[in-house]
C-alpha cells in the first residue's frame, strides 16, 4: 500500500468482506506497506482501507483460487473527509484506542453477522463487564448492567446512537422502555473508564454507543429474510446511493413473533433515513430521521412460585398490551475551519409515546383490580376484572457543539476536546383504571408533568510525550427539575422544583510500551442523576432528600496485539460508591422505590481476546476463537444499610452481596472457516448465580420475587453458507440449543429465559 507519491503506508487497516456471507477478514500493513491475507477463500470481496490522514477507500475485488496481488493507493484526506467518516464514533482509529485512558470493546458488523445476533442482549454479552438480561424474547426492552450494576431497565448505563443520546429521558427518567432492534446497527462501542466523562449525564458504569451504517459512496444494499419457530418473521431491507456530493441510506425492518412466554406476541416496525452531504472541503452536514412502532401482547408481571412450577413459560394475563411509537431526528454539522480545529455540532429531538394496559404489575397483584367486587380475583380475570393503563409521552431536545483542537508545546503534543450541551425533556404521565380486561380508557387517577432542563460543560486535554499520554478532564452537570401533580390538592394541583450541580473530574494515563502493547490506568468520578419523581414529592411538591448517585471509579489494564491474529485486553476495575441508589421495589415488586443505599463496593477483573488460527493443519481451513470473561468477586454493601424488603426494615445488610450482580460472566465462541467461505459458529454463554434481594434470600418465596437465581450455561450455533452466484448467504441459527429452562429475573415475579429458537434465512447483497 502506498500514497500517490509511491511512499509506503505502514500500519494501515485493511478489511475484506466476503460479499453475501457476513465473513470479514482484517489485516494491517507492515513497516514496508505490505499486507497479506492467509488462507481466505475465493470469491467476490468488498475491500476497505483505513489509514490516519488518508481518505478511506472501498473497492470490489474478485479473488480466484491461488495467490493474488492487489496494489492499493490512497489519497490524502482533507480534515472534512476525516470527520465525515469518524463523526459519531467515540474511538474512531486504532491510534485513538492505543491512547484511550480506559477499557474499550467493539462489536463489529462481521461479529454480529457470524452469530446472526437476534437481540441486543445476545450481542452485548460478547463484551466483558456487560450483563444484558433478557425479558421479552425479541430484545425489545433489554436490561443492561455493567460491572455489577443493577441491569433493570438499563438505568445505570449511558446509551448513545452515533454519539447522540438514545434514551428518551436520560436526566429525568433513564429507565429504557424503548430500544432499537440490533438489526439497525453495524457496530457497537462499549467504553468504560475515565474517557466517559466526555459524555453524560451517566458516568457510572460505561457508555454504549450504537453505530448505524455509514452513508455509502456507491449504490447498493442488502435484503435479509428470516423465519423461525414461535411464528418468527423478520424482513430487513437496506438501500444506499450517492447523488453528487450527497449520500443517502434507507433502512427498514418488520419483525414479529411470539415472545418467550405464552400469551405474548410482538409486532415491530423500524425505519431510518440517513443523509450526508459535503458542503465544501471543510464542512459536511448530516441528517437522520427514524420511526419506530411496536404493538405487543405483553404483560409486566412475572410468575408466582406455584405458577412457575405448574407452567414455567405461562402467562395468565392474555389481555395485557403494550403500544409504543417513537419519532426521532437529528442534524449534525461537521466543520474544520482550521487545519488543527474541528467543530462537531449535533442538534436532536425525539418523541416517545407508550401505553401499557395491564391487569398486573407484579406477582403480588392477582390481579391489580382484585379489590373491586365486580372482579373478585383470578377466577373472573378475563370476564369482569378491570385493568390499569400506564400512559406516557416524552419529548426530548438538545444541542451539543464539540470542539477538537490539536496543538504542540515543544516536544509535547496536545489534543484538547471541549464543549457544552443544552438538553431539555418533558414527561406527561397518566394512569387510567379501566372497568374491563380489554379497556383502553377509564377513570383518571394520575396526571403528572415532569420536566428536566440540563446544562453540561466538559473539557479534556490529552498530553502526548513520547510513549506516554496524560489525560486530565472535568465535566459540569447542572440539572433543574420540575414536577406538577394536576390531581393533588382537591384538583387544584401542586408543583415543585429541585436542582443539583455536580463536578465530575477524571484523569487517565497510558503508556505505549511498543506499537503492539499499551498499559492504561485512570480514575474518575461516577455520577448518575436521580429521577424527577424521586426528588420532588408527588403529594406536596416538596423537595425530597435523595442525593445523586456518586462513586469513585478506578481502572488499570493492558491491551495488546500480540500478533496479526491475536489480540487481548485485561482490566482491573474498582467502583467505590459513596451513595449508590438501590431500588427498593419495581412497580410494587421488590426493588420499586429508590433509596440512598450508602456505601457499596464493586471490584473485579475483565478479560477479552480473539485469536485466529490460520492456516489450520497446513490447509486453507481456519478457526477463530473469542472469549469475554468477567470476574466480580466483590459487589457488596459496605456502609450502614438496612434491608428494603417489607417486614425486615431493622435487619442490617452490611456485607451482603448486591442483587443481580453475578460473580462470573463468560461468553466464548469458536468459528470454523472453510476455504469456500462456509462458516460454523458455536457459542457458550455462562451466567453465574445471583441474588434477587438485599437479604440474599436463597429459597424462593411464594410470590416469586425473592430467592437465589442459579447459574446457567446456554449454547447457540449458526451456520452461514455463501451462495456466490446469487451474491447471497443462506443461514441457520439455533438459540438455546438445549431448550434449557432458566430464571432470568425475579424483581416482578419469576421471568423465564427464552426457550429454544430455530431460524433460517437468506441475505442478498446488491
Amino acid at each position: 500500500m502506498s500514497d500517490s507519491s509511491k511512499a509506503v503506508i505502514p500500519d494501515a487497516e485493511i478489511r475484506a468482506l466476503l460479499l453475501g456471507s457476513g465473513v470479514e477478514y482484517v489485516t494491517r500493513t507492515d513497516s514496508e506497506g505490505a499486507y497479506n491475507f492467509d488462507g481466505i477463500p475465493a470469491g467476490l470481496y468488498e475491500v476497505r482501507t483505513f489509514a490516519p490522514g488518508f481518505s478511506p477507500e472501498k473497492m470490489e475485488v474478485r479473488l480466484e483460487h491461488g495467490a493474488a496481488t492487489v496494489m492499493l493507493e490512497l489519497s490524502p484526506a482533507t480534515l472534512a473527509q476525516e470527520i465525515r467518516v469518524t463523526a459519531g464514533q467515540i474511538v474512531p482509529t486504532p491510534e485513538d484506542l492505543s491512547r484511550l485512558p480506559g477499557s474499550a470493546n467493539f462489536l463489529t458488523a462481521a461479529m454480529l453477522a457470524q452469530s446472526r445476533a437476534l437481540t441486543t442482549e445476545e450481542a452485548l454479552r460478547k463484551s466483558p463487564g456487560v450483563y444484558a438480561r433478557a425479558e421479552d424474547g425479541l430484545g425489545l426492552r433489554p436490561n443492561i448492567g455493567i460491572r455489577g450494576l443493577n441491569p433493570t431497565r438499563s438505568s445505570k448505563v449511558l446509551l448513545l446512537e452515533d454519539g447522540i443520546p438514545l434514551s428518551y429521558a436520560p436526566y429525568g427518567d433513564n429507565a429504557s422502555y424503548y430500544h432499537p432492534p440490533i438489526d439497525r446497527f453495524e457496530g457497537v462501542e462499549i467504553v468504560k473508564g475515565a474517557s466517559q466523562i466526555l459524555y453524560g449525564p451517566m458516568t457510572v458504569g460505561g457508555v454504549i454507543n450504537y453505530l448505524t451504517p455509514a452513508a455509502p459512496e456507491t449504490t447498493g444494499g442488502t435484503l435479509t429474510l428470516t423465519a423461525g419457530n414461535r411464528d418468527y418473521l423478520n424482513g430487513n431491507a437496506r438501500l444506499g446511493t450517492r447523488l453528487g456530493k450527497t449520500s443517502l441510506l434507507l433502512d427498514a425492518m418488520r419483525k414479529q413473533g411470539a415472545g418467550s412466554r405464552q400469551n405474548t406476541r410482538h409486532h415491530l416496525t423500524d425505519a431510518n433515513l440517513k443523509v450526508l452531504t459535503s458542503l465544501n472541503t471543510e464542512q459536511s452536514l448530516g441528517l437522520r430521521f427514524n420511526y419506530y412502532k411496536e404493538n405487543s401482547n405483553l404483560t409486566y408481571s412475572g410468575l408466582r412460585q406455584s405458577e412457575f412450577e405448574q407452567n414455567p413459560w405461562g402467562n395468565p394475563f392474555r389481555n395485557d398490551f403494550f403500544y409504543a411509537k417513537r419519532y426521532g431526528a437529528s442534524i449534525s454539522h461537521n466543520w474544520a475551519p482550521l487545519p488543527d480545529l474541528v467543530i462537531l455540532t449535533n442538534a436532536y429531538t425525539s418523541g416517545f409515546f407508550r401505553d401499557w394496559w395491564r391487569q398486573s404489575s407484579n406477582s403480588a397483584q392477582r390481579p391489580n383490580d382484585s379489590a373491586d367486587a365486580a372482579c373478585g380475583g383470578m377466577g373472573h380475570l378475563n370476564i369482569t376484572c378491570g385493568n390499569e393503563g400506564r400512559l406516557r409521552s416524552y419529548h426530548t431536545w438538545g444541542v451539543e457543539p464539540r470542539f477538537k483542537l490539536s496543538h504542540n508545546l515543544h516536544a509535547v503534543r496536545s489534543e484538547t476536546e471541549f464543549g457544552f450541551r443544552y438538553h431539555g425533556e418533558m414527561q406527561n404521565r397518566l394512569q387510567k383504571n379501566g372497568p374491563l380486561p380489554d379497556s383502553r380508557d377509564g377513570v383518571l387517577v394520575e396526571d403528572n408533568d415532569r420536566q428536566a432542563t440540563a446544562f453540561a460543560g466538559f473539557l479534556q486535554n490529552q498530553f502526548v510525550y513520547g510513549h506516554w499520554s496524560l489525560t486530565p478532564g472535568a465535566r459540569l452537570e447542572r440539572v433543574a427539575y420540575e414536577r406538577t401533580n394536576f390531581l393533588a390538592n382537591a384538583g387544584q394541583g401542586f408543583s415543585g422544583t429541585a436542582s443539583l450541580t455536580t463536578w465530575i473530574p477524571g484523569l487517565g494515563i497510558t503508556y505505549s510500551a511498543t506499537e503492539q502493547v499499551s498499559v492504561f490506568t485512570g480514575v474518575h468520578r461516577g455520577f448518575a442523576p436521580p429521577r424527577v419523581e424521586d426528588v420532588i414529592s408527588n403529594a406536596t411538591g416538596a423537595s425530597i432528600d435523595l442525593d445523586a448517585e456518586l462513586s469513585w471509579n478506578l481502572e488499570a489494564g493492558v491491551r495488546a496485539r500480540l500478533s496479526q491474529d491475536l489480540r487481548t485486553e485485561l482490566t482491573f476495575f474498582r467502583m467505590d460508591f459513596q451513595n449508590q441508589i438501590v431500588p427498593a421495589s419495581v412497580a410494587g415488586g421488590v426493588g420499586a422505590a429508590l433509596t440512598n443505599a450508602g456505601e457499596t463496593l464493586h471490584q473485579g477483573v475483565e478479560l477479552s481476546g480473539n485469536w485466529r488460527i490460520r492456516p489450520l493443519l497446513a490447509s486453507n481451513h481456519s478457526l477463530m476463537l473469542r472469549a469475554s470473561y468477567t470476574a466480580l468477586p466483590v459487589a457488596r454493601y459496605t456502609g450502614e444499610r438496612f434491608s428494603s424488603v417489607a417486614g425486615f426494615a431493622g435487619v442490617s445488610v452490611v456485607g451482603n452481596r448486591l442483587p443481580y450482580a453475578p460473580r462470573h460472566l463468560l461468553t466464548s465462541d469458536v468459528t470454523y472457516l472453510h476455504p469456500k467461505g462456509y462458516q460454523l459458529f458455536v457459542e457458550c454463554v455462562y451466567t453465574g448465580g445471583q441474588f434477587s434481594d438485599d437479604l440474599n434470600t436463597v429459597e424462593g418465596t411464594a410470590d416469586g420475587q425473592r430467592g437465589r437465581i442459579p447459574g446457567n450455561a446456554l449454547w447457540n450455533a449458526t451456520v452461514n453458507v455463501p451462495l456466490e452466484a446469487w451474491k447471497a448467504t443462506a443461514f441457520v441459527t439455533v438459540k438455546n440449543m438445549g431448550n434449557r429452562l432458566v430464571i432470568v429475573d425475579r424483581s416482578r415475579g419469576i421471568l423465564p429465559g427464552t426457550p429454544r429458537l430455530v431460524q433460517a434465512g437468506m441475505q442478498f447483497a446488491f
